[in-house]
């Protein structure tokens, strides 16, 4: 009776045939898996994150045995996630901050010799506008084209055919007859096209190379080159111009410097793995419909509403562009201190000096920008809308006093312009900072195109152009008074959208935290597809047909 008990508790401990059988299966089908994903090469296609297996080399599904054999392999992958070595990754940044900076200069070489092109055609504020307009409006229609493909396709390649598209016709509206004003509209249009290839996508490169604290600088080292790619559009634009007596030859410097980027971007950038450096084993992130990109963007309050507040910074920066030197110009000539513009090269030394106050500002600005808002987060997770915020509000005041003093001190003027875009230019880092830690690495490319189409649609894409048309309302007379007066009172405008701007980086600082932390934490959804092999051959199903 004992030995039938003992025997009886013999086979309860055993497992049946049946667990058996399952248990080989799954090692089986396990092992086979893994074979087949080393075995087998991926079938051709788009280096896309949708494309990761279920059970891959950096999964924890492997289990210790394979820990041992492979650990100088996966410590090598560690200190390179992004697929892109230490060093070739700073080259990166910083080509694609020398093609950020020939981006700014060539958008705003026009605005360095605009007395110049309006004397030499015949045209009025509102014309003159329009240059910037066409510009804008065709790189903000074409942003989600392109963050569409950057997000999807091979963004060195995209970036470099736009940069060759674009320095070559840069060049070409640099021969626009003095009979065709309408073909120099048109060229500096297809400009934009070029320049959505590139915006839309260098950041998010920058992005899946580095993290944190270290994104965030790299990031400033690239908006370094917004201000100060402007500030020296002014000055080659004006120089130039003024060396060669002929403002066609302002265009003519760019187009040289672009195609170098090209062999830069086509030799050396290498295309890092998209949020490699941001993914855990746990969490692998899917490619989900353009659609459904859309709607969790509307979603993600934090990206609305900052993107609402660069809005306001676009539109003032756009209207100050243009502006300006010709605003300053014209101050000048109603005090007595210059002469009228008859022969060209009319406000050279006023581009010169704004330029300069640019890139000075440009810097001081960012540069601070990023410290404060790096030391203000020790204390409160809300540090970047706050900082954001802050620098709106405290440009309105010196921006509204340095064109209300305009007629009274020139050396006033210059020192409110210098402290207003000092503020101003805070934002320029942190607003893209905050885009890319509240987005998931497969949207980010789409994230940064709808940016960019919202704040140049309701930003500098029609500020340009309704300061000249507001200017040429309030002008009674074509008196030297009523052209600088209508001008001085239309650009008042811009003090009032800084305003309306920090309120929305305000309104941001309330959601950051929770969008954050949704982006950092998330989870594909049980709809989103993965990948597993099926016969041999990669099938994507369901994440719900799989778990048990």
């Amino acid at each position: 009776g004992n030995q039938r008990l003992s025997l009886q508790n013999l086979r309860g401990s055993l497992p049946s045939l049946e667990e058996l059988s399952l248990h080989a299966s799954l090692e089986t089908a396990g092992l086979h898996i893994r074979t087949r994903y080393r075995e087998e090469p991926s079938p051709p296609g788009p280096p896309t994150s949708d494309s990761t297996p279920f059970f891959s080399d950096d999964s924890e599904a492997e289990g210790a045995e394979e820990q041992g054999g492979a650990a100088e392999g996966q410590r090598s992958q560690e200190e390179s996630p992004s697929g892109v070595s230490s060093v070739r990754a700073l080259l990166t940044v910083f080509i694609l901050c020398y093609i950020n900076l020939l981006n700014y200069m060539d958008r705003f070489t026009v605005a360095g010799v605009l007395p110049d092109i309006e004397q030499y055609f015949g045209i009025d504020d509102g014309k003159s506008g329009l240059l910037q307009t066409v510009f804008i409006c065709s790189y903000m229609f074409l942003a989600p084209v392109f963050g569409y493909l950057g997000d999807r396709y091979n963004r060195k390649i995209i970036m470099s055919v736009g940069i060759s598209f674009w320095s070559l016709v840069t060049l070409a509206s640099s021969y626009t007859p003095k009979e065709h004003f309408w073909v120099l509209l048109l060229t500096r249009g297809l400009v934009g096209v070029g320049e959505a290839s590139y915006s839309t996508i260098a950041p998010t490169i920058i992005a899946d190379l580095y993290v944190k604290g270290k994104r965030t600088n790299m990031l400033s080292i690239f908006y370094f080159a917004i201000p100060v790619g402007s500030g020296l559009g002014y000055i080659v634009g004006s120089q130039v111009g003024q060396l060669a007596h002929d403002w066609h030859w302002a265009l003519r410097v760019t187009p040289g410097l672009g195609l170098i980027a090209v062999l830069l971007l086509l030799f050396v950038i290498k295309e890092p793995k998209r949020g490699a450096v941001e993914a855990r084993p746990e969490h692998h992130l899917h490619q989900t419909s353009w659609l459904m990109d859309l709607l969790a963007l509307s979603k993600n309050y934090s990206f609305v509403l900052s993107t609402f507040g660069f809005t306001a910074v676009a539109f003032v920066t756009g209207s100050l562009a243009l502006w300006a030197p010709t605003f300053l110009f014209r101050a000048a000539v109603f005090t007595g201190e210059r002469d009228p513009c008859v022969e060209g090269n009319c406000a050279a030394s006023d581009s010169l000096i704004f330029g300069a106050i640019t890139v000075v500002t440009g810097i001081l600005g960012v540069a601070s920008g990023v410290q404060v808002s790096r030391k203000l987060r020790t204390r409160t997770p809300r540090a970047d809308p706050l900082v954001c915020a802050a620098g709106l509000l405290l440009s309105a005041p010196f921006l509204y006093l340095a064109i209300v003093f305009a007629q009274a001190s020139t050396i006033a003027t210059y020192v409110f312009i210098f402290l207003g875009e000092t503020f101003l230019s805070m934002n320029w880092a942190i607003v893209a900072d905050i885009l890319l830690y509240v987005v998931v690495p497969t949207r980010r490319s789409t994230a940064e195109a709808f940016q960019i189409v919202i704040s140049h649609l309701l930003g500098d894409a029609g500020s340009p152009y309704l300061i000249g048309v507001v200017s040429d309302s309030l002008r009674k007379t074509d008196s030297f008074l009523w052209q600088f007066r209508s001008l001085q009172l239309s650009l008042l405008l811009c003090s009032f959208i800084a305003v309306i701007g920090g309120g929305f980086f305000l309104a941001t600082a309330m959601f950051i935290e929770a969008d954050r932390n949704r982006a950092e934490n998330y989870v594909p959804s049980d709809d989103e597809p993965i990948v597993v092999p099926k016969s041999g051959r990669s099938t994507r199903v369901p994440v719900s047909s799989v778990l048990i």
